[in-house]
């Protein structure tokens, strides 16, 4: 397996801005693999926004909301953002997440170029008051773990500053 670096933190802690530096450090092009879906005005208009940004900075976009371990399926950097959003899509569309979990460590240990994953780490706040935020939590909480076992780098991102983990 090529190299696995995760990046955990918080929403809007800099993760995914940490994320970018470590990739274009590679010869481009890189791969974005973008997980969110779009349900209102406002997030249309901010993955446009991302997506321009991108492409202008050398990036390919891939949308890969539910089938990603597909996406992965390329030989070029990839960084995917992010994890979690691709467990809450998982959850909405009530899929299997064990199997995508599956599907997704069974990709990884085939790629050949370096990947870059992020993901928020869900594990910190208080225990949810109720059944969908505990099974979220721990459904994102699990992948970490499982991904943190694989990874050859792990990443804390805290306002803005890395924690090497691992």
């Amino acid at each position: 397996m090529a190299s696995l670096t995760l990046i955990l933190g918080g929403a809007r802690s800099g993760k995914t801005r940490y994320a970018e530096g470590l990739i274009k450090a590679l010869p481009s092009p890189w791969i974005y693999v973008a997980t969110a879906e779009v349900w209102d005005q406002e997030m249309h208009a901010r993955v446009e926004r991302h997506k321009t940004d991108r492409s202008e900075q050398g990036w390919l976009t891939i949308e890969a909301p539910l089938d990603l371990a597909s996406a992965l399926s390329t030989n070029r950097p990839v960084l995917v953002d992010c994890l979690t959003m691709w467990v809450t899509n998982l959850m909405l569309g009530e899929h299997d997440i064990e199997a995508a979990v599956g599907r997704l460590e069974a990709t990884l240990a085939k790629r050949t170029a370096p990947t870059f994953l992020v993901a928020n780490e869900v594990g910190l706040g208080i225990v949810p008051d109720n059944k969908m935020a505990r099974d979220f939590r721990d459904h994102a909480g699990r992948l970490n773990q499982i991904l943190t076992q694989k990874a050859d780098r792990v990443i804390l991102i805290v306002a803005g500053l890395p924690l090497s983990i691992k």
